[in-house]
């Protein structure tokens, strides 16, 4: 189990003839052995996510919320009751707005779809976390 570091350089897609495979261009350190990377293998690739700010209970938590009609004016987006009258608190853990994203994230089995030994490029299936730029932790099987 090796583990490397890399780089998000940006993300783009390959044509081929009946599909399109949209990919990821990691970048490695110019040191970086990339021996045990071929095409068709899977990795297990870790970075930190896009922060979003602080957001409502709509985005973060996937809550619909009020109805539209029937009498509501400020209450579309609103989480709703917190409580009940018993406990006379909040119970920890409850669903509430607050700061979402920059939680680091674990994608496993990413597979390998193309590798420039020259440049220390690897072109990933699909999305990455992280925004361009940003650190990636590769770990090869």
């Amino acid at each position: 189990m090796t583990k490397l570091i890399a780089q998000k350089i940006r993300m783009t897609q390959i044509f081929k003839d009946d599909f399109v495979v949209p990919v990821s261009i990691i970048q490695f350190a110019v040191d970086s052995d990339l021996s045990g990377i071929e095409e068709g293998k899977k990795l297990r690739v870790s970075g930190t996510s896009k922060g979003k700010g602080f957001q409502g209970v709509v985005k973060r938590h996937g809550f619909r919320g009020g109805p539209k009609t029937h009498g509501q004016k400020h209450s579309h987006r609103a989480p709703g009751s917190i409580g009940s009258t018993t406990p006379q608190r909040v119970l920890p853990g409850k669903k509430m707005a607050g700061r979402m994203g920059c939680d680091r994230i674990t994608l496993k089995s990413v597979k390998v779809v193309e590798v420039d030994n020259e440049q220390k490029t690897v072109l990933l299936k699909g999305s990455v976390p992280g925004n361009n730029g940003g650190r990636l932790e590769i770990v090869i099987n």
